[in-house]
């Protein structure tokens, strides 16, 4: 699939804390939870709970949520499809973040072992 000028301008524009209930919703459902999701989300971005529940306040777009984030120095290890896109033929930044921080967020679902979510091991 090829990721468009729009698509980007979409996924820049979306508001992250409308999103994140459908994350909670989505591990819960598998069996995970809350705090694991956080701790994911922590490894990727570098936000804590606290830091993370400010940015959810302050309705930032995934564009500054980003722009705010310390990405994981391993985050270029996330790789596979995500919504039909091969992660690391994704060209726009931003979007490629957003699908590392989707491809992290399954991987907790669907049941994978911390350490290998977190690129650990």
């Amino acid at each position: 699939m090829i990721v468009t000028d729009e698509h980007n301008a979409r996924m820049a524009k979306m508001v992250f804390g409308s999103v994140y209930p459908m994350y909670v919703q989505k591990v819960e459902k598998k069996g995970r939870t809350k705090e694991e999701l956080h701790q994911v989300i922590e490894w990727l971005t570098g936000f804590d709970e606290k830091k993370l529940q400010e940015l959810i306040d302050e309705k930032v777009t995934f564009k500054t949520f980003f722009e705010k984030a310390t990405l994981n120095p391993n985050a270029n290890l996330i790789k596979g499809t995500i919504c039909g896109y091969r992660i690391e033929e994704i060209e726009n930044p931003l979007t490629r973040q957003v699908r590392y921080l989707d491809k992290v967020i399954d991987e907790l679902a669907n049941g994978k072992k911390m350490e290998k979510i977190l690129r650990s091991a």
